[in-house]
């Protein structure tokens, strides 16, 4: 049985797990699962016998996120359409926390998709979280220098995404005025002057509703897409403005219902390199 300490204990601990399950997970509904299943866990150990807290909930939660994404493999490949991760509502990114908030972009969860699960997982604990090779490597139950060489493996891939930076906040408004021109006005000069000529705009709605189903590739062709698809469909619908992923979104809202979310990522210059939208009902249940 858990004492209040314990109680205390987990309560503190909490927050990192989320955001360590959510990133491995893509997945805000899984992550709270994941987080859920190690309380009850906790609940059922004696914390007299824990020596640390604090590294026993990480790895159980670790372990718990890898069994969940080997089981998701499946589900992941058979799915209809682009897979975009779960877009989560986060707060302004504050200076010190640049760093935090680029672990979470749609752009960086999505190169996370390409390494194993042992990959993910150590590299967000060594990389993002500052958890030790040895304390990583005894989570993943492998060797440390076999950790070494997950983490090394895993920055390679970020690093050559180029991935982990976060574009200056007056920037990203920029674009965000610029695509609602191009939605509600049919002005899309400021829009193509900010994408990236290789920019890529890719949709989610999970065979639920319809979204484009290939990504598209080039400015020509997301300009197209944008003014002959978007502009018809969402001209009407409500623009909330809001920080999504650590970076600036908009979600677009039908009788106060969200029916869309739209993120973006940028270059090292600014100019937008890829837009996600998410259409599938199922992962814009946090955004009510």
């Amino acid at each position: 049985m858990t004492t209040q300490g314990d109680d205390q204990v987990f309560a503190q601990a909490r927050p990192m797990l989320l955001g360590l399950a959510y990133r491995l997970l893509g997945s805000r509904a899984d992550a709270e699962d994941a987080v859920q299943d190690t309380w009850l866990k906790w609940r059922a150990t004696a914390s007299d016998s824990i020596d640390n807290p604090g590294a026993w909930l990480t790895t159980l939660c670790t372990r718990r996120c890898i069994d969940l994404l080997r089981s998701a493999h499946k589900s992941r490949v058979d799915y209809v359409g682009s897979w975009l991760p779960e877009p989560l509502q986060t707060p302004p990114a504050e200076a010190g926390d640049v760093a935090l908030a680029s672990s979470l972009t749609t752009a960086f969860l999505l190169v996370l998709e390409r390494l194993t699960p042992k990959e993910r997982a150590a590299y967000l604990l060594h990389e993002v979280f500052d958890v030790s090779y040895a304390e990583t490597a005894r989570t993943l139950e492998i060797q440390e220098t076999a950790c070494r060489k997950l983490v090394s493996r895993a920055r390679e891939h970020v690093e050559q995404a180029r991935v982990r930076h976060i574009t200056p906040r007056d920037r990203q408004e920029e674009l965000l005025a610029a695509f609602e021109a191009a939605i509600v006005g049919g002005h899309t000069e400021r829009l193509a002057a900010l994408l990236s000529r290789d920019v890529v705009l890719q949709a989610d709605g999970g065979g639920k509703v319809p979204a484009a189903r290939e990504a598209l590739h080039g400015r020509d062709a997301v300009l197209a897409f944008v003014e002959g698809i978007l502009r018809k469909f969402w001209r009407d619908i409500e623009w909330d403005a809001t920080d999504l992923n650590g970076g600036r979104a908009v979600v677009l809202r039908q009788s106060g219902r969200a029916v869309a979310s739209i993120s973006f990522a940028y270059d090292e210059h600014g100019a937008a390199t890829g837009i996600y939208i998410m259409r599938n009902p199922d992962k814009l249940v946090g955004l009510a």
